[in-house]
């Protein structure tokens, strides 16, 4: 049961890719799957391209300087005036500058309309987000301002529909936290006490691995989460089942996992639905079996990685505010059971 608490990296990636196809770290600029990462893709090769050009011109100049001006003795060489190539080198100089401070403006110019484009999507009907940074997890809030009771919470994983703007309001509920799923959007920083947003559409299918990009502390590397991206159909049914109250034990073993989790420390820090647990200090958990990932996708979601989690968090994410919980083999069991229920 608490063999996880000595997994290797390489074991978690293994589990990972085996049963839920997510690979923390395989996420890339270079893999769109929105307008505004097209946006800012075209921009990098942009970039890079003109960089790489003045590269190739530099190492060109000076391999030919180097053969020009080769000798093959070693006294020095007598200095001597040579008016004619001063003049040269001053208008080279003065036109290799001029045509750098106007690559310099067009890159700030292409720069500023990318940035434009990337903030123009509007919609009248958008799918809003609202996204907390905690150290070191990320609260989800699916709000609706018409229908108050249709709204949830969740954690970790977005669920998005492909093909509709969706809009992410950002905030931090401790330090400076950076919102980055660089294959939808760009970087997005969080600051304590000021909220913000931006908009991204996915056009295509997939699961969008993202990650803070900002140093938050000590386990700031394992603050991962994924954008799942769906046809409208399956997001309309993943929001309806989200709505719904905790699934209600209905075996003796959920049973006595329902009252080990609602008689132990769990129920001071997390929320199930349907039950006296409304703590609001660590994740939502009145649907943990249907997410892929747990702890900020540092473990997936499977029994021994869960079990691992609950006995000893601090093993496996050194500093995280989820305490140890030490209990009774059979009890572990039940809370397990319980857990792996709550669809």
């Amino acid at each position: 049961m608490t063999d996880i608490l000595a997994i290797s990296s390489r074991e978690i990636l293994l589990v990972l890719s085996k049963t839920t196809g997510i690979v923390p770290g395989a996420h890339s600029a270079f893999k769109v799957g929105s307008p505004e990462a097209s946006r800012i893709e075209w921009l990098y090769w942009f970039i890079f391209w003109i960089c790489f050009a003045a590269f190739v011109l530099v190492i060109a100049a000076f391999a030919r300087s180097a053969a020009k001006n080769r000798i093959a003795r070693r006294e020095m060489l007598p200095v001597f005036e040579d008016k004619d190539g001063d003049r040269r080198a001053v208008w080279g100089v003065a036109i290799a500058t001029g045509l750098t401070v106007v690559l310099l403006f067009i890159i700030l110019g292409f720069s500023i309309t990318t940035g434009k484009a990337v903030e123009s999507d509007t919609s009248n009907q958008p799918v809003t987000i609202d996204v907390t940074g905690h150290q070191w997890w990320w609260e989800v809030k699916y709000p609706d301002a018409a229908a108050p009771y249709l709204s949830f919470t969740t954690a970790n994983e977005i669920h998005v529909p492909v093909g509709i703007p969706v809009v992410i309001l950002t905030h931090s509920a401790d330090v400076i936290h950076s919102f980055w799923a660089p294959s939808l959007n760009g970087k997005r920083d969080l600051l304590p006490g000021y909220s913000s947003s931006f908009w991204f559409k996915a056009d295509k299918p997939g699961i969008y691995h993202g990650q803070c990009a900002e140093f938050c502390g000590l386990q700031h590397a394992h603050m991962g989460f994924s954008i799942i991206a769906e046809s409208v159909s399956e997001f309309k049914q993943w929001k309806q089942e989200q709505v719904q109250p905790a699934h209600q034990p209905d075996t003796p073993e959920e049973i006595r996992g329902q009252q080990v989790f609602l008689t132990h420390a769990c129920i001071l820090c997390h929320t199930i639905l349907g039950t006296g647990a409304a703590s609001h200090v660590g994740p939502d958990l009145t649907h943990l079996g249907s997410r892929q990932m747990i702890a900020a996708e540092t473990l997936p979601n499977v029994t021994g990685a869960l079990a691992g989690w609950i006995i000893d968090p601090q093993r496996i994410k050194p500093g995280t505010q989820m305490a140890p919980n030490p209990m009774a083999p059979g009890d572990l069991q039940a809370l397990l059971a319980y857990l792996q229920s709550l669809h």
